[in-house]
């Protein structure tokens, strides 16, 4: 058997194999942050496609922290049981099923984009672009706020039944505002050092794993390059992967950008060497994701210890039977849904 499908224990769960659907926002929710039957045929189409895991898009611990007014939610009890029909149907496919708890900071609503209700927040009174809204810095009581926030947004993930969380600490979202010299300009215990730049990460590691008990697993996606001078570099990020570990973090999803408006130098398997970095320098599970498209380059990268798992975003959404399909490519026998049988030879 390749890696690819060999299994994967984290804690008490078992991934069946080793590919993973990346969170991709949709932006189909109601106003109310509600999933809708977009949602569940997208997730579930994914899940009956052989995923080992579906991860669902960053979705908000608050109203003002959503990327668009179109974005999932888990800051309202109501949340709960639409997103629990997903999690159910993807289930009874044979995936497991996680959720991205976000919160967008001073990108919410997408800047001048889009208006939401209410202004968006950050570590400091910077804003993402100079056409983009001037975040309101959060004061400490505030941040208190916002990780008990995270708390109660894992407790109601918990209550809607999914296998575990990821913590969204990239793409130039809150917490990746926070570790960030470039959107960090903080004078108290959450800027300036290294120390006092991770500490909010900490508490918001903390305070979901207080939730998610010892047999669950947690998850953090990180940037690891701001692609600045001046900004987060992969050794940085090993260092706050390694910290993470001993918070409760189980496995680093490796992405990078974000946090400035800079595009960065996009290839296939591009964020890989950055996954690699941290894997071997953190001593910690890693899941690569950045345009792998090739049953063979993700074998690769498993078989040559580069990461534990793969993520797919963009060929996922192109394809939803991948792994179907790279199971034949690569000799491997997996289960298919009984209804498409006849289509398997």
């Amino acid at each position: 058997m390749s890696q690819l499908f060999e299994p994967l224990s984290i804690r008490g769960v078992t991934l069946k194999n080793r590919i993973a659907m990346s969170p991709m926002c949709q932006y189909s929710a109601t106003e109310e942050a509600m999933p809708t039957d977009w949602h569940l045929v997208h997730y579930g189409a994914r899940a009956v496609g052989g995923a080992g895991l579906v991860l669902l898009e960053a979705t908000a611990v608050e109203d003002r922290g959503r990327i668009s007014i179109n974005d999932l939610g888990l800051y309202d009890d109501r949340h709960v049981e639409a997103l629990s029909r997903i999690v159910r149907f993807c289930r009874s496919q044979g995936a497991k099923v996680a959720v991205q708890l976000a919160h967008a900071g001073r990108k919410a609503w997408s800047g001048t984009k889009a208006k939401g209700p209410a202004r968006p927040v950050g570590p400091s009174a910077l804003p993402f672009n100079d056409d983009w809204v001037t975040p309101d810095a959060l004061s400490e009581g505030e941040i208190d706020a916002v990780v008990q926030a995270w708390r109660a947004a894992a407790q109601r993930a918990r209550a809607a039944g999914f296998d575990f969380v990821e913590i969204h600490g990239a793409h130039g979202y809150l917490i990746h505002q926070f570790l960030s010299p470039l959107s960090n300009q903080r004078q108290d215990q959450y800027g300036g050092s290294f120390e006092n730049r991770v500490r909010f990460l900490r508490r918001v590691v903390e305070a979901v794993r207080s939730i998610w008990t010892e047999q669950y697993p947690l998850f953090l996606r990180v940037s690891a390059s701001d692609y600045k001078e001046g900004g987060l570099t992969p050794d940085d990020l090993a260092r706050v992967a390694a910290e993470a570990k001993g918070w409760g973090v189980d496995l680093i999803d490796v992405s990078s950008g974000g946090n400035v408006p800079l595009a960065p130098p996009a290839g296939p398997g591009y964020q890989v060497p950055f996954c690699e970095h941290i894997r071997r320098t953190a001593g910690v599970l890693t899941g690569a994701v950045g345009l792998i498209t090739q049953p063979e380059t993700a074998e690769e990268i498993l078989r040559n210890g580069r990461a534990d798992l793969i993520l797919l975003g963009r060929e996922l959404l192109r394809n939803p039977y991948w792994p179907l399909q790279a199971a034949r490519e690569l000799g491997d026998q997996v289960d298919w849904p009984v209804q498409y049988l006849r289509a398997r030879r």
